[in-house]
């Protein structure tokens, strides 16, 4: 096993589990001393995990993200409003989705973030390759919309309502 394939298979390992796993229990999976998974998640680190160090072992931090469904209804030229209305209070549009009455559900990823993000997506519409899901269903959709909290959704609701975009 390379080095490399040991990482890969250390972060399976530890995002299995809610629970530190010892650099000793760690060493001796791999067969190899704990020196050298020392070094592993130093590496790993360095690549942007978040691997958390205790007093019982090791640890993923998986970021905590809450997610909920916003059933919207408004024009094409208010998607960039309702887009940005989202993604200015700290949401990320995860997808769209619509009920039709004879294909049933139709979903598209979206991973929408950022004020760059609704440019893109805008940019894609424009350029004639396709049409708003929404189209299909009078402009009746559905979005999932994730955020740090649910605090953070709640106000992305509250603002959607305001605005008239939001769905009872």
């Amino acid at each position: 096993m390379t080095g490399s394939e040991r990482r890969q298979e250390l972060l399976q390992l530890l995002s299995g589990t809610q629970t530190p796993i010892s650099g000793a229990s760690l060493a001796k999976h791999f067969t190899v001393s704990r020196q050298v998974i020392v070094q592993d998640m130093a590496l790993l680190r360095a690549q942007g995990h978040e691997v958390l160090s205790t007093n019982r072992g090791y640890l993923i931090q998986a970021p905590l993200r809450v997610s909920r469904i916003f059933k919207v209804f408004h024009t094409s030229e208010q998607i960039v409003d309702e887009l940005c209305t989202i993604v200015d209070l700290g949401g990320t549009v995860e997808d769209v989705f619509v009920h039709h009455k004879i294909y049933g559900q139709l979903q598209a990823p979206l991973h929408i973030s950022s004020r760059r993000d609704v440019q893109i997506f805008l940019e894609e519409l424009k350029s004639g390759k396709s049409t708003p899901l929404k189209d299909v269903t009078s402009d009746y959709h559905y979005h999932t919309v994730s955020a740090d909290s649910g605090e953070t959704l709640d106000l992305i609701g509250q603002e959607l309502g305001k605005k008239g975009y939001l769905c009872q």
